[in-house]
């Protein structure tokens, strides 16, 4: 079947859509969904078959990293360990543009962590991401749309030509930039910056933590 589209409005967008996707997520689907960097492919993380359907169409194993998506930072602690440092430094920046890797929690599902011990945790500055997230009422599990090594869909009508029979539904904004978050890995001693993107590595590597 194809996928379903549905257009919706990123500064007032209705909660009617973000039930019917949550459902869509519980069901076992598989959605595109609008962020504040670039769109991203998600489903529930509670549902194994779902989790298999994203690392199908990523075409990559269960031993990559795949995010998180919260809809604030007190959810977290639930799914991973988060030391002192690096919750000082969450605090100040999210809801925000980074990727946050951390120790998971033993209430992480074994069908994401597979020969892992971390997750990648992300709040956006993104009201449809993380309305979508309260309505489902557990994180996302989450990864950009493929489309190439170093590249990202911007355009949701790519996505669907592409992905047609693969994804369930799509919520397009629109195009949006390509311009992935950065990625600060806070299992190492200092921090790590392993991806520069849209998120500001002198709010965190600047400063005293």
């Amino acid at each position: 079947m194809a996928v379903e589209i549905q257009f919706i409005d990123m500064d007032n967008p209705h909660r009617k859509q973000f039930i019917h996707a949550a459902n869509i997520l519980k069901s076992g689907g598989v959605i595109v969904y609008p962020t504040d960097t670039i769109y991203g492919l998600a489903c529930d993380v509670l549902n194994k078959n779902a989790v298999s359907r994203i690392f199908k169409i990523k075409k990559v194993s269960h031993q990559k990293l795949l995010s998180f998506i919260f809809s604030d930072l007190a959810e977290v602690s639930q799914w991973a360990h988060i030391p002192n440092n690096a919750f000082r430094i969450m605090k100040r920046t999210l809801p925000g543009k980074f990727t946050f890797i951390l120790p998971a929690s033993s209430d992480v599902p074994r069908s994401v962590m597979e020969k892992r011990r971390t997750i990648g945790v992300r709040v956006p500055d993104c009201d449809v991401a993380r309305n979508l997230v309260e309505e489902l009422g557990r994180p996302l599990l989450s990864t950009s749309v493929p489309k190439g090594s170093d590249d990202y869909f911007t355009d949701p009508d790519e996505i669907a030509k592409t992905f047609k029979n693969e994804i369930d539904l799509i919520l397009n904004a629109g195009i949006i930039p390509n311009i992935p978050s950065t990625i600060i890995d806070f299992t190492t001693d200092p921090p790590e910056v392993i991806r520069e993107g849209a998120g500001d590595v002198s709010q965190i590597m600047g400063k005293q933590y």
